[in-house]
């Protein structure tokens, strides 16, 4: 017979009675913890949630007001438990159509393909219309796929060869045809390394360059990958200048405007080569100051003196102190009426400039170049006696060139936070790690930057190369949204990748930071569209990017403008609050994006080829 509580404390059995309650208490905890622990999430088959993996070694940062990560003294909690109680099987009912513009729909880019507003502009006298004139509001249809759009050729193959059917646009092989751009050969585009002024290819032409250094002893030598790191190459054609300088640890931004050179800055990007699409009109590059160690340009076709020589003044603002600017054009070797007039023109503009010639010579081809470099002293200026252009004003504001006018004026050579003029950077690849001149003068701004730099190291070995199922060897065209110093970037600097960086305008402005690590970025403000075709990029990354866009912007019209520049197979990464991604997770299954999520922090999305109105079932080629 069962013996009864009561009889136990009649027969005084305390010592079972005492083993018996620890028992339960013990059992109670232990239950109550596991459940704690591993929250079911009601997710459906396309959104799943990893396996728990150990956290990262260090600290996640936390952002200051400003967005920059600074460090914390605190440790990552295990958010995981805050999504238990959100039902992430929702996908918004929005009613998704293709952009309906005929043949130009699979290119569409909002602010550069807004004809209304470009029919509508008093002058195109100074490239007004190949400026940014974004639509409002934001469009929200979506860019097709070419007919037979396969997933694109792999780096680094892709530097010599892609797909046709991605970039089905000819014009620039016939257009081009004596100077060896671009070939069609049977289902590819082939580059063969020509160029208007790379007459034996651009690899000759760049050894051509290394030479005409050495021949100078009275100059630094050009060492490609460590004194010389950053580029600007301006009317970089399909970018093979760029191109075959990465294999000597230079990182080029090209860029060219969208215009009758039909896709160049598309060809450049579906090659797995930096570009961007932009023009010198009326407004600044969306650059820092003193940024570029070198400037390039072979027939650009940019008129440097034109409107008081505000195209030229433009270069030396993003040129840095005793950088250089490679000028290869007719008027360099010509002596025809017309390119004499411009030599002439060129000769007084960069004499009031102060910069000086430190080579001026004729290849085996016939083509010639001229090599500038830009003083790092405000000796020559103080001496000029004509004071024009004049030196600009001292800055008082964040140094964001975002729809500014260009200026007629010279800009100041940067200072240290003791007021001392800056000198060359450390050379590559110490830079990447080195304290970048441009720090904020606080006490503790180095500890910061030194943490930040190993939070992300950290991060990207432990979660993101490791613990999300994303496949690296796809991987070849990456952005960081919100860049803060460019730690993600500099964390993935031995991949076989490249990163631009984007440092939104509502952020600290820390772009020059970015530079002058050896990395490369622009400003931008994400309530508008990027300045790149559809289908450019590999993976996106955003950490904490939505905290200062949901008081000015939808959350749609980012997944949109996400979806637009992704390629298909591609990848977002997302570190943000749960509140932000329960936001923008429904957006994207709207869109027929696979997501995942892990720690509760991490959401990973993959971009499928759905497209409205075609064939639902159109699978990866």
């Amino acid at each position: 017979m069962p013996i009864s509580v009561q009889n136990m404390f009649k027969e005084r059995k305390f010592p079972f009675l005492f083993a018996f309650s620890f028992l339960l208490i013990s059992v109670t905890i232990l239950l109550f913890s596991y459940s704690s622990a591993s929250p079911s999430l009601l997710l459906s088959t396309n959104f799943q949630v990893s396996d728990p993996l150990p956290p990262p070694p260090r600290p996640l940062p936390t952002r200051s007001p400003n967005n920059v990560p600074v460090s914390s003294t605190k440790p990552v909690s295990k958010t995981t438990a805050a999504a238990s109680d959100v039902d992430l099987n929702v996908s918004l009912d929005i009613k998704w159509e293709n952009c309906q513009l005929g043949p130009l729909a699979v290119d569409y880019i909002p602010c550069l393909d807004n004809w209304k507003a470009i029919k509508e502009l008093k002058s195109r006298r100074r490239m007004e219309h190949r400026e940014r004139h974004c639509p409002k509001p934001s469009p929200r249809c979506l860019a097709p796929l070419p007919i037979g759009y396969k997933v694109p050729v792999h780096w680094p193959k892709s530097r010599d060869m892609i797909w046709y059917s991605n970039v089905p646009h000819p014009k620039l092989v016939e257009y081009k045809k004596e100077q060896n751009w671009v070939r069609k050969s049977g289902d590819y585009f082939v580059f063969p390394g020509g160029g208007t002024q790379f007459k034996n290819g651009v690899q000759s032409y760049i050894d051509f360059i290394r030479k005409l250094f050495f021949a100078r002893q009275t100059l630094p030598a050009i060492k490609w990958g460590k004194n010389i790191r950053v580029i600007l190459d301006v009317g970089c054609g399909v970018a093979s200048f760029g191109g075959y300088l990465l294999d000597k640890d230079v990182i080029t931004m090209s860029f060219a405007p969208k215009d009758e050179h039909e896709s160049q800055i598309q060809f450049a990007l579906e090659r797995g080569i930096p570009a961007i699409l932009s023009v010198i009109g009326t407004q600044k590059l969306t650059f820092p100051d003193n940024a570029y160690d070198l400037i390039h340009c072979a027939r650009c076709r940019v008129h440097w003196d034109g409107d008081g020589g505000k195209p030229l003044l433009e270069l030396n603002r993003v040129l840095k102190p005793g950088g250089y600017f490679i000028w290869s054009a007719t008027p360099v070797y010509r002596d025809d009426e017309r390119d004499s007039k411009v030599w002439k023109s060129m000769v007084a503009l960069t004499t009031s400039l102060c910069w000086k010639i430190v080579a001026k010579t004729v290849d085996s081809t016939g083509v010639g170049l001229v090599i500038y470099q830009k003083p790092s002293s405000y000796s020559c200026y103080k001496q000029r006696k004509e004071k024009l252009p004049p030196l600009c004003e001292q800055k008082t504001n964040q140094n964001v060139s975002w729809y500014e006018p260009l200026s007629y004026c010279i800009s100041r050579l940067p200072v240290d936070r003791m007021g001392n003029l800056l000198r060359w950077s450390t050379p590559w690849p110490q830079r990447l790690s080195s304290k970048p001149p441009s720090l904020p003068s606080e006490p503790d701004a180095e500890d910061i930057f030194i943490e930040d730099t190993k939070h992300w190291a950290a991060l990207v070995s432990e979660v993101y190369l490791d613990g999300l199922a994303i496949s690296l060897g796809r991987i070849r065209n990456v952005m960081d949204m919100n860049a803060g110093y460019g730690g993600f970037a500099a964390a993935l600097i031995d991949q076989p990748l490249w990163v631009m960086n984007v440092v939104p305008i509502d952020a600290q402005d820390t772009l020059s930071i970015i530079f002058e690590r050896g990395l490369i970025g622009v400003y931008h403000d994400w309530c508008e569209s990027f300045n790149t075709y559809p289908r450019t990029y590999d993976l996106l990354h955003a950490s904490f990017l939505f905290k200062n866009l949901k008081e000015r912007c939808d959350t749609i019209d980012l997944a949109v403008e996400m979806d637009r520049i992704l390629r298909p197979g591609g990848y977002l990464l997302v570190q943000d609050t749960m509140e932000n991604i329960k936001k923008l997770n429904p957006v994207l299954r709207s869109l027929h994006w696979s997501t995942t999520l892990y720690q509760g922090q991490f959401l990973v999305g993959e971009k499928g080829f759905w497209r409205p109105s075609e064939n639902d079932n159109r699978k990866e080629t």
